[in-house]
């Protein structure tokens, strides 16, 4: 297998909303809030019309797009044996994703994100993970990541005790580890245990402009840029309408964003990004054609709303 992606299961609930919505629920518009109460979800998710449900998580949506691209792939998430588990599973069997978890009835229901999409197509998100963040080193089985090229994991799976287990297996036993750093307030509560991985573990990292300056506590991208040379590890850097850069040392790559695209939602944008980008890195690209992969499949996906192709 190229490539086995290991993150949160989570169905996507895209709706649109306007402004007000996001400030009546004290909601900080472009991040994701994680929500811990069952009842407090469907409250929110009540007040809501759906435009549209899919098989989510961040990792997830890199592996369909490498599976689009045509690369052999793999993903392990944990989903309930319920109405919500059985839809992800048959989502990502139908994208030629070959799902490496046996789902079982457990105390908590699939996880579920309610992807908020404002009218300036910006996204926000609200996150119930449910049975997705009850992943434990048992869901990862130590011979399938052996016999894979590289393993993609996320940030946003990260959490100290059972999850903290199941990651640090996974990387244990890898033979290439590329990681996203997922979400800025994600870099903030994990940030010593962040930089341990960027420093010393992780042979990729994805970040945008602002997760990478909070990793290192900078005040401005230069100080980043400085920080990733030293690493002489390979560091990808998404910036928005900037375009991205790559670093390995001293090696810089920089490409810019397409322009004139009729943007309509920036859902899965980084994921996808990661996605080209992987799959240049996995089939020998050079730098700056693996950026422009990613470029191309980022660029697509913010045409349409939701996170797949």
């Amino acid at each position: 297998m190229k490539i086995l992606g290991i993150g949160n299961a989570i169905v996507d609930v895209i709706c649109k909303v306007d402004e007000n919505f996001i400030n009546q629920n004290n909601l900080t518009k472009g991040t994701m809030k994680l929500i811990f109460d069952d009842k407090e979800f469907q409250s929110m998710l009540s007040r809501l019309n759906i435009e549209k449900t899919i098989s989510g998580g961040s990792v997830a949506n890199s592996i369909v797009g490498l599976s689009q691209l045509g690369n052999e792939v793999g993903f392990i998430g944990k989903v309930s044996d319920d109405d919500l588990g059985s839809k992800y599973e048959d989502g990502l069997k139908s994208e030629n994703v070959e799902y490496l978890y046996t789902k079982k009835k457990e105390e908590l229901p699939t996880g579920t994100c309610l992807i908020l999409v404002t009218p300036d197509s910006e996204r926000t998100m609200c996150t119930f993970l449910g049975t997705a963040g009850k992943i434990n080193e048992d869901d990862v089985d130590a011979k399938i990541i052996k016999q894979t090229e590289m393993i993609f994991l996320e940030g946003y799976l990260w959490d100290e005790g059972e999850p903290k287990k199941a990651f640090e297996k996974a990387i244990n036993n890898a033979n290439k580890v590329a990681m996203s750093l997922s979400d800025q307030f994600c870099v903030d509560r994990h940030k010593s245990h962040f930089l341990d991985l960027v420093k010393n573990k992780l042979d990729i990292t994805f970040a945008n402009e602002q997760e990478m300056m909070s990793l290192v506590n900078s005040k401005n991208f230069s100080e980043a840029v400085d920080f990733a040379k030293t690493l002489k590890k390979l560091v990808v850097i998404t910036r928005g309408d900037k375009g991205a850069i790559s670093i390995f040392g001293n090696e810089i790559v920089e490409n810019d964003v397409e322009k004139k695209l009729d943007i309509k939602d920036l859902t899965g944008a980084g994921d996808l990004f990661a996605a080209g980008y992987l799959h240049g890195h996995l089939n020998n690209f050079n730098p700056i054609e693996c950026l422009n992969k990613g470029r191309e499949m980022s660029s697509k996906v913010i045409q349409q709303i939701g996170a797949r192709l």
